[in-house]
């Protein structure tokens, strides 16, 4: 993938987002690209209908857009946003806003930090039918989410005691058509130490947060814990957790959900480079297993988790983002791209591309104002060479209701809500990028979806193929042609399958 990297921001650029944040002392990089994309496609099935009302059309997109990146000792900003407009052939015009941005401040040395973050994206109502494809007009089974999160926080090191934070944490997630609408109000307190650096170390926390949901009553959630960690070595460590929780939902089993809980493990760290946590335990919904493990290597990273917790749609769009995926790349990628703001842009762009079933490289998300049990399988693992980069990544989600059907009746009328009483998902997706030449790259992706309820007889299937070629014409014009492939399944009916071809022109400024 051929990416070329603008001049230094002029200084207006700069002065107008110090408008905007806290301006922290310190020299600050700024890095602003602004560019223009202007694509020309065509397509087989532009409604993803089944082959008997499939219908082409052909497909002009306008899309300008601004990455931006700020890099400093006590200031970090990210700013990746584009506009796009699309003119159809045979429909009426549509446009869409995506936006990913985030900043970090530290405001007083050692005192106060504030952090933020926003998005805009297309997500999908339903688990079941039609699922978004870049570039093809909406199906009826999407809508745009706008999440927001600000967080500002007091954090000190006590010489000879520990480190205390507080943070205070405000976030809000609403989509088009009011179908979701939620924020909340978090006060976190946080205390750890190290007695007399012998190694061992403690925690303890206070989580209190209060959300206000449009379809549901008000709800409180708090949680309390201590933790211990020994070394019993300078490879192994154990681990150990105690506490109370509350959460502030009517469980539709009738049980409170609520109780102690409490769990052990360990800390395998064989090396700077390989690492792997472990746990065992038990809530009040039942035993509890967690894995974090990490395996850097010169050219290949690998990342391993798997995890089990109460959680909402709306808390899994406030997390949605490639941050697993990003690091992997960016430790890789450190000694082909030194500059780090670079370095980001590239990371940015390869992501892009590589995400043909959405930001979550195959978990799919979708409304539901319902709790749930959650438990995730994930392996991300990533390969790169000065001339080339592999990305894979691949998620198992399980997950239980904790909640009545009936909250979601009228997200999307005509869909059995039953059938997300019990789901299992699996997904993956691959991205390759060759560097054939010092201007010609080649590009594939392969993406792979499934969901399957468990409380009803359905099961869906997603498949993506995408391949390009692209040149980069000068030094800040590409050229780039696609190929697409994507087929849909389910035991409902509706399957359709969908062809598409386009030519792409970017530019930078």
């Amino acid at each position: 993938m051929a990416i070329t990297i603008s001049r230094r921001a002029p200084r207006s650029a700069p002065l107008l987002l110090s408008l905007l944040l806290p301006a922290p002392a310190g020299a600050v990089d700024w890095l602003v690209v602004p560019s223009l994309r202007l694509r020309e496609s065509y397509t087989d099935n532009a409604m993803l209908a089944p082959q008997a009302q499939a219908r082409s059309d052909f497909i002009t997109e306008i899309a300008p857009a601004l990455a931006l990146i700020g890099s400093g000792p006590r200031l970090q900003v990210h700013l990746d946003y584009n506009w796009r407009k699309f003119h159809y052939l045979h429909r009426p015009d549509t446009d869409t806003h995506q936006l990913q941005a985030s900043a970090e401040a530290e405001l007083l040395k050692d005192w106060l930090h504030v952090e933020a973050r926003a998005g805009v994206s297309r997500q999908n109502v339903s688990p079941f039918g039609p699922q978004i494809i870049d570039g093809l007009p909406g199906s009826g089974n999407e809508s745009s989410v706008r999440t927001t999160m600000l967080s500002p926080y007091l954090r000190h090191r006590f010489r000879a005691l520990g480190t205390a934070e507080l943070r205070y944490t405000r976030s809000t997630v609403a989509s088009g058509g009011d179908l979701l609408a939620m924020h909340s109000d978090e006060v976190q307190m946080l205390l750890s130490g190290e007695p007399r650096g012998n190694g061992w170390s403690w925690n303890a926390s206070y989580d209190r947060r209060n959300t206000l949901n449009s379809k549901l009553a008000p709800e409180r959630m708090q949680r309390s814990s201590v933790g211990l960690r020994y070394p019993f070595s300078s490879k192994w460590a154990a681990t150990a957790s105690a506490g109370t929780e509350k959460e502030g939902y009517a469980s539709s089993t009738g049980k409170a959900p609520q109780g102690r809980f409490w769990s052990v493990g360990g800390v395998w760290t064989p090396s700077p480079r390989t690492s792997v946590a472990f746990s065992t335990g038990r809530r009040f919904f039942g035993q509890t297993y967690s894995l974090d493990a990490h395996f850097l290597q010169r050219h290949t990273n690998w990342s391993l988790n798997y995890s089990e917790n109460i959680t909402t749609m709306p808390a899994q769009y406030l997390r949605l983002g490639n941050a697993d995926a990003a690091n992997l790349l960016d430790q890789l990628w450190r000694g082909i791209f030194p500059n780090a703001m670079q370095r980001r842009l590239r990371i940015d762009a390869f992501l892009r591309y590589a995400n043909g079933l959405g930001p979550e490289l195959g978990a799919i998300n979708y409304f539901s104002n319902r709790y749930f049990l959650q438990k995730q399988l994930s392996l991300t693992a990533a390969r790169a060479t000065a001339k080339s980069t592999v990305i894979l990544a691949v998620n198992a989600v399980d997950r239980t209701a904790q909640t009545s059907s009936g909250i979601d009746s009228g997200l999307l009328p005509g869909v059995d809500f039953g059938s997300e009483d019990r789901t299992r998902q699996l997904g993956s997706n691959a991205g390759w990028s060759w560097q054939a030449s010092s201007r010609t790259s080649v590009n594939v992706n392969a993406g792979y979806a499934s969901v399957r309820s468990l409380s009803a007889p359905r099961r869906d299937n997603n498949v993506t193929v995408t391949a390009g070629l692209s040149r980069t014409l000068q030094p800040k014009i590409t050229a780039s042609i696609d190929l697409r492939r994507t087929q849909h399944s389910s035991t409902r009916g509706g399957g359709y399958r969908e062809n598409g071809v386009s030519a792409t022109l970017n530019m930078q400024f």
